[in-house]
């Protein structure tokens, strides 16, 4: 019997419009996949939320970012628009992966399970990583074999995330209307590349 999760992206103000990284289109898709949600749940044995959560992230913040590499300041661990997208927040999802914390993170497989607010020490985080509180041994807890995932932004941190579900060997779809690319441009190349490496790309409906 085969057991499906939902993984919901960096869906935080940081990347919706007016945040550090606004998306435009960021918001609609925030309220989109809480409504999904409300409609769904019931077909899900596991639901995450990921959360860009950074702390001292190395060469990852710059000054002169140059949008591929480097970026400027954006989820700042602690800082309101760090926090869910109150739409997603108010669905009272338990499970939360926080990421990006001492470096470079865009897949929602790098993070470790975290449901506080507070900054995490270096060694806080390299424990809870080898204790396995991670993203993938949550899935395989719960006997999860496909994985549906929805957010922002899907030429990014969505994209990477599919990418690392397919390789882990789950049954990965997308839902592109619940999810926002940064440019049309970069989004026409991210579904190519999930295609290409087996993701079913979807409507919610």
């Amino acid at each position: 019997m085969s057991a499906s999760a939902l993984i919901i992206v960096d869906v935080q103000p940081t990347f919706c419009e007016g945040g550090e990284l606004g998306v435009e289109g960021g918001n609609d898709v925030a309220a989109r996949i809480a409504a999904y949600v409300v409609a769904h749940r019931d077909d899900y044995a596991y639901i995450a939320t990921t959360q860009d959560w950074h702390i001292v992230p190395g060469s990852h913040f710059s000054e002169s970012p140059d949008f591929v590499d480097t970026w400027p300041l954006h989820g700042v661990a602690g800082t309101p628009n760090a926090n869910l997208h109150l739409a997603i927040n108010a669905l009272g999802i338990t499970h939360h992966f926080k990421k990006g914390q001492y470096c470079a993170a865009y897949s929602g497989f790098e993070g470790i399970e975290d449901n506080s607010n507070r900054q995490q020490s270096r060694a806080e985080v390299r424990i809870a990583t080898e204790e396995g509180h991670t993203l993938a041994n949550a899935l395989n807890a719960a006997g999860i074999t496909k994985v549906d995932v929805v957010g922002i932004a899907e030429s990014h941190c969505v994209k990477e995330t599919a990418l690392d579900a397919v390789k882990l060997g789950y049954r990965t779809r997308v839902f592109t209307d619940l999810t926002v690319p940064v440019s049309p441009k970069l989004g026409e190349a991210a579904r190519k590349e999930m295609s290409a490496a087996g993701v079913e790309l979807a409507t919610s409906d």
